[in-house]
């Protein structure tokens, strides 16, 4: 099953952006994953392609109008749409459970907001459920819709190349990932700083490195993420 995203966007070509490099960019090449990309713009009927207007209730900004915005969506076929999602900052945090989920998907719809927001009545309307990559907010939703989609992108089957990689990684388990090290197993920095990776990855016993990285997932997650353990 292929994975594809319907993008509605004002600025088409920040698509695939950084997407179209290394597993992501190989992967949109073999047909892993598709997109398409949709320009409200396309749909306006005055001269200057107007897609917004000024909010009720007075404010600062321009809200995105939900009639635009519908004949965006409409121009994508019903059985193409798959899950709607608005990127927006009061939304529900993407998370890597919600990532397993939506990677699961074979339709997304992201509509990347632009301006002061979007028409309320619209999101109501087709029930569009808001995502939020973080507490912060940006100029426009493109940048987040190009996380929650590299975010999924990695979980398609066959883009990375070892598949116990990603249930090893931060969040799979509900832990932060664990210290990795390589070659050399002694290193010396710049001013003369020995740094050795420690013994039990150089001892070839599993069991006990398993052991060693589980604890050192709970004392990370415990000094920066004390929210995680308490989920």
């Amino acid at each position: 099953m292929a994975f594809h995203c319907n993008l509605i966007t004002l600025f088409p070509d920040m698509f695939p952006g950084s997407l179209g490099q290394s597993l992501s960019g190989r992967a949109l090449e073999n047909g892993t994953w598709s997109y398409q990309t949709v320009n409200p713009r396309d749909f306006t009927k005055d001269v200057h392609k107007t897609v917004d207007d000024t909010p009720y209730g007075g404010g600062a900004g321009m809200v995105l109008r939900p009639d635009i915005l519908e004949n965006a969506l409409l121009s994508i076929p019903s059985e193409k749409r798959g899950r709607l999602i608005y990127m927006s900052p009061r939304g529900r945090v993407l998370d890597q459970p919600l990532v397993q989920e939506l990677s699961q998907k074979e339709n997304l719809t992201i509509l990347c907001g632009r301006y002061e927001g979007v028409d309320q009545r619209f999101l109501d309307a087709y029930e569009i459920e808001e995502v939020s990559i973080g507490d912060y907010v940006l100029s426009g939703g493109e940048p987040a819709a190009i996380i929650l989609m590299d975010a999924c992108i990695r979980l398609l089957d066959g883009v990375m190349g070892n598949e116990e990689t990603a249930g090893e990684e931060s969040f799979s388990n509900g832990l932060l990932e664990y210290p990795h090290y390589t070659k050399p197993a002694t290193w010396a920095d710049t001013y003369g700083n020995t740094h050795d990776v420690p013994e039990v990855l150089r001892g070839g016993n599993h069991a006990k490195i398993n052991e060693w990285r589980h604890a050192q997932s709970l004392a990370l997650t415990q000094s920066r993420r004390p929210d995680l353990l308490k989920k």
